[in-house]
């Protein structure tokens, strides 16, 4: 009964707030700041819900928040999601070959698992790996993407130690029909129809990708000629994958009752030495949610939400199924016009099961249950604003664990703003390093394992000198320990025994002029294990990205990309070098509904490497055609 203290507290300080408040006018939270552009035509900011799990402007955040909009996705005229998602600020990638194979995602410089991944506000990692599947996921289906740097689990709990990227699905507005074909048989295409009112719509969307695909592995992988273990084979390695989105909103007077759900089935083909191996995987994220104002000071949302990822590996003998039901409430009380409190409580069940045939390994079915209570205090004083946020997690495995953050900006011009935030944050072991039997007993979980722990200081400062230029720059400076790692004796078992320090620093620009457009990111950092002293693997010291776009009247864009990236360490204290990559993209607008777009990835055919042993692809081509009236 203990861990369901922190509820009833909550609940009880939810309905005590909205009654003192209910004659307090409600200072609209989502009420857009207004910026300048180079014509003087006032320009709304993009609003977010991921830093503090409530709607505020980007620029009103005290979080380091990028947005990537449709409009963003649609210019680019990207192949799939890591082509967008590597441009940004502080984002790592990597991948063992082609479309459709394993992708991870790093934040500042943090593991894969230390992002925590959200769809429509449903958690979407794997609870047996802790991980999410970004390569299952079809861009098509997407309508904005949200990122939040930095540690978030003073709101969101566990996994959010390098900060929060969520996705939020399509949402159509009438019909809609894409298709594009590219380099290496990349054939995608999508159909959908969606309709809206003053009480609601709806949206539906179904699409497929088939890619004929590249050799994911080079010889490089084999450790010398006679490898017995060698899984290089020089044929192709295709993906295939289905699915579609849905949604649907209705209003109950003040209320807005919503559903959303996203799901993608697919077959991956990959090296397995003299034969290739085969994976079928299905991720679905189902969620609905009752938002709205109850009273002029009392803004909630109340909402529950399941996700499903299923990996089968015929060639492996074995199979994995990764469940999660949560319910979530959330409270946005204005105290006043410049005060508001943010509480509210999650609630998650987790299941992972493995199945193993082989003989080799054995099978496991596990649960857990998480429950969160959470609190934030933010004010808006003039030119000072400042938040406060806690919360408080008890895990059925390792027990409670509190994390908190605060945070103050201060805008000493006009242009120019600053910011400083602490935060403390957590990930709680995954399933797999807590109760996997291992292979024959090597890399077995621990059901002994504690959670590991981060606290992470940033700076920032936001200059807008004029109407086109805006730049900002955060410096960060992150401490993990008890970080786990499979390294417990003879038989590698899973243990807390390493420390992590991230050090860096992004910068940002954007610059708007007339029909041009130019946008830069440059992130500099050392992610390193401090005790051992070597540079955490696959995440490069210097990135740098930038995009120049120019309109030719009111039908035609055009744009280059620039990317480069320093050299990585890699498994097997193997170095991979750094590499540079220019791309083309256009756009043609025929009409009112017809719009044609092209793409040239890797103008310059550069040979590197994401992963030693991996290929990456050659130059590569993409012609696509969208109608949508």
């Amino acid at each position: 009964m203990s861990q369901k203290l922190p509820f009833i507290f909550f609940l009880s300080l939810c309905s005590s707030i909205a009654w003192a408040q209910t004659n307090i006018a409600w200072a609209q939270t989502n009420v857009s700041n207004t910026s300048v552009n180079i014509d003087d035509t006032p320009v709304l900011s993009e609003t977010e819900v991921t830093a503090s799990r409530v709607a505020e402007t980007v620029d009103a955040s005290l979080a380091d928040v990028s947005v990537i909009t449709r409009a963003d996705i649609d210019a680019s005229h990207a192949p799939d999601l890591i082509q967008v998602l590597r441009l940004q600020a502080g984002v790592d990638v990597a991948r063992t070959g082609g479309p459709g194979a394993q992708t991870n995602v790093f934040l500042r410089g943090g593991n894969a698992n230390h992002v925590l991944v959200l769809i429509d506000g449903v958690r979407v990692a794997s609870s047996n790996t802790g991980a999410f599947a970004w390569e299952n996921l079809p861009l098509d289906a997407v309508q904005r993407i949200e990122i939040v740097r930095g540690p978030r689990a003073s709101y969101w709990g566990s996994d959010a130690i390098g900060g929060v990227i969520q996705i939020f699905t399509r949402k159509l507005t009438g019909p809609h029909m894409a298709a594009s074909y590219g380099t290496y048989r990349d054939a995608d295409g999508s159909a959908g129809f969606g309709a809206r009112n003053e009480n609601g719509g709806f949206s539906v969307q179904i699409g497929a990708r088939h890619v004929g695909g590249f050799s994911a592995t080079n010889p490089g992988i084999c450790n010398g000629p006679n490898d017995p273990y060698c899984i290089y084979n020089p044929d192709d390695n295709g993906a295939q994958y289905h699915g579609g989105t849905l949604s649907a909103d209705y209003r109950l007077g003040p209320q807005t009752l919503s559903v959303n759900a996203l799901r993608s089935a697919g077959t991956q083909n990959f090296d397995n030495g003299s034969s290739d191996g085969i994976s079928h995987t299905l991720d679905q994220a189902i969620g609905a949610a009752l938002e709205g104002d109850v009273n002029a000071a009392w803004h909630q949302r109340l909402s529950l939400g399941t996700a499903r990822e299923d990996i089968a590996t015929p060639a492996f003998a074995s199979a994995f199924r990764s469940t999660r039901e949560q319910a979530s409430w959330t409270n946005d009380f204005a105290l006043s016009a410049a005060q508001h409190l943010i509480a509210g409580f999650d609630a998650v069940h987790e299941r992972g099961t493995s199945i193993d045939t082989s003989g080799f390994g054995a099978p496991y079915e596990k649960a857990r249950d998480i429950d969160g209570a959470f609190a934030g205090w933010r004010v808006s004083e003039g030119v000072f604003d400042s938040e406060m946020a806690g919360r408080y997690d008890h895990n059925s495995q390792f027990g409670g664990a509190f994390s908190g953050s605060a945070a103050a900006g201060w805008k000493l011009a006009d242009t120019f703003r600053v910011t400083a935030s602490f935060g403390t944050a957590f990930r709680a072991p995954d399933l797999n390093e807590l109760y996997s039997p291992g292979y024959g007993g090597y890399y077995a979980g621990n059901p002994d394992l504690k959670p590991e722990r981060s606290r992470t200081l940033d700076v920032g400062a936001e200059w807008t000198p004029d109407t086109a230029n805006r730049l900002a720059v955060h410096a960060f400076s992150t401490r993990v320990h008890d970080l786990v790692d499979f390294a417990g004796g003879s038989t590698y078992q899973a243990i807390n025994v390493a420390r992590a320090a991230i050090d860096g620093m992004e910068l940002t620009h954007a610059w708007h002029n007339g029909a041009w457009t130019l946008t830069d990111n440059v992130t500099v950092q050392n992610p390193r294990n401090t005790g051992t002293g070597t540079q955490l693997l696959r995440r490069p010291k210097q990135k740098l990205s930038s995009v120049l776009e120019r309109g030719f009247g009111e039908r035609l864009s055009a744009g280059v990309e620039f990317f480069a990236s320093g050299k990585r360490d890699d498994v097997g204290a193997r170095t991979l070098g750094g590499y540079a990559l220019v791309g083309l993209r256009a756009d043609y607008r025929l009409g009112a509904a017809w719009r044609l777009g092209a793409r040239l990835e890797n103008l310059f055919d550069r040979n590197y490497e994401l992963a030693h042993g991996y290929n990456t692809p050659g130059r590569s081509g993409y012609l696509s055609v969208t109608w949508q009236p």
